[in-house]
This record gives structure tokens, sequence and C-alpha cells, in this order.
């Protein structure tokens, strides 16, 4: 049966949290391995999806030139049945009037009909340009579509790499969150989520946070190492666990032998100018 949360120590507690925290930083690890990959393949997809949508709008562009080039030949060929049947009625007229009417309409006719080739020869170019831009947009699919791809099949395979061990991780760190109270967790990765490099949880570092560094006044480094109550750091808001409890080697620790050696060597200078004492004397 688990233990309440009364019952288990602050002791316990922190143990818990650090482990909680190496297993979310091991995590971390692993992602940090694909780098910038899974930027990269959003990019790559968000800028493929950003030229499709300009192909759409450039063979509408091509469909609404071609519409109006059919209508500018509809209009033509109207014009062209217009103008003879104009000339047709020029050789019924009955007075001057009349001709000058008619021959107004054929020259407006015939000017229209011009007016139209002119917009008919515009509106080819801008198909013309529009089907120019269509192909380069489309090898720029197919080139992007290729790095997208590649970009994939190697974020794939760090996956694949990493996937068991991720997996094994994440349900340790679950286990790990079920022993810790909701509270406290909550504070936890709230600290988390706003540390930069995500650390939660740190131990003591020559006498300074191990999170941003800043120095812990002595009285407050001893309440750390009696282990009684939850301490944050009052510049980071990190949460601080002595590093006898965190289970790391401290730089007096990994130093200690260094002054016996020393002596040693001392002793041993003092053996050897004592027998070259001796055979002067002697």
């Amino acid at each position: 049966m688990a233990k309440k949360e009364s019952e288990i120590s602050v002791e316990e507690r922190l143990k818990t949290l650090y482990q909680l925290q190496t297993t979310l930083s091991s995590i971390d690890e692993k992602r940090a391995l694909r780098g910038e990959l899974p930027l990269e393949v959003q990019d790559l997809e968000d800028e493929i999806a950003g030229l499709k949508t300009r192909v759409e709008h450039i063979e509408g562009d091509i469909v609404s030139f071609q519409q109006a080039v059919a209508q500018k030949q509809g209009e033509i060929a109207e014009a062209e049945e217009s103008v003879e049947r104009y000339k047709k009625q020029l050789d019924e007229v009955r007075n001057n009037r009349e001709y000058d009417t008619l021959t107004k309409e054929i020259e407006f006719q015939s000017l229209e009909i011009e007016l139209c080739n002119k917009k008919i020869k515009e509106a080819n170019v801008k198909v013309e340009d529009k089907k120019r831009e269509l192909a380069h947009t489309n090898d720029l699919i197919a080139d992007r579509q290729q790095a997208l791809v590649e970009k994939k099949n190697e974020l794939d395979e760090i996956m694949q790499e990493t996937r068991e061990e991720e997996e094994v991780l994440k349900a340790k760190a679950a286990e790990l969150e079920t022993k810790i109270e909701p509270r406290l967790l909550s504070s936890f990765l709230r600290i988390r989520k706003n540390a930069r490099n995500g650390l939660g949880i740190v131990y003591v570092q020559r006498d300074a946070c191990g999170g941003c560094f800043n120095k812990i006044p002595p009285q407050r480094q001893l309440d750390i190492k009696m282990h009684k109550k939850i301490i944050v750091c009052e510049y980071c808001g990190r949460i601080m666990i002595d590093p006898e409890l965190a289970g790391v080697k401290t730089a007096s620790e990994a130093t200690e032998e260094k002054p016996k050696r020393k002596r040693a060597t001392t002793r041993k200078t003092a053996s050897k100018k004592s027998e070259e004492s001796d055979e002067k004397l002697s």
C-alpha cells in the first residue's frame, strides 16, 4: 500500500523529485539529438502548402485570362457580323444621312475589333507569363518535396534509434510522478517549464545555486542540508537539494587525496636529504 503524503518525509520527496528531474533531463537529451530537424520538416511542409496555394491562384488567373480571350473573340465575331450587315445596308441607303450613320457604325465596330484584338494580345502575354510562373513554382514544389522526404527519413532514423529508450524513460517518469504530491509536482513542472535549461531542482555547487549560480547564505545552506522543508532559490525560484542527497560528489571530496600525496612527497624528500647528510659526515 502506498504511503500517504503526510507520511512521506521531505528527504524522500526531494530524492524522488531529483530522480524525476534526471529522468526528464535524459528525455530532453534524447529529443535534443533530433536538433532542428522537426522544425525544418515543419517549415518545409508549410512552404510546400504555400506553394500549392500559389499554384491554385496562378491556375485560376490563367483560366480567367483564357475566359477573357474567349469573350473578346466572341465580341469580335459579333462586331464582324455587324460590319458585314452595315456594308450590305450601304447599298440600300436613300440619303447621305443614312450613309453617314452606317459609315460611322462600321468605323466604330472596326475600332471595337481592334480594341478586342489588343486585349486578346495582352491577355495571351499574361497567360504565357503565368504559365512560366506556374512551371517555376511546380519546380520549386518538386525540389522542396525532395528535401522534405530526405529530412523526414533522417528524422525517422534518429527517432527510431531513440524511441525505445525514450519510452522506457517516459514510463519511469510517469511512475515517479505518482510518488510526488500533486501540488509539489505542479510547482516543479511549472519551474522546469520556465527554466531555460529545463532544470526545476538543482543541487548546491560551491556555496551557490546550481541553476542561477547566485551565492547562498550559510544559514540557508544549513537548512538545505537538514532536509526538513522544501527550499527554493530566492533568485531563480528553483527547488534546491543537498549534493549528498542528490548523490553528487562535491569538489572537496574529489580533491581529498591530494594533500596526502603532497605529504608523502615531503617525507620522501626529507629522508633523501638526511641520507645525504649522513654520507657527508662519514
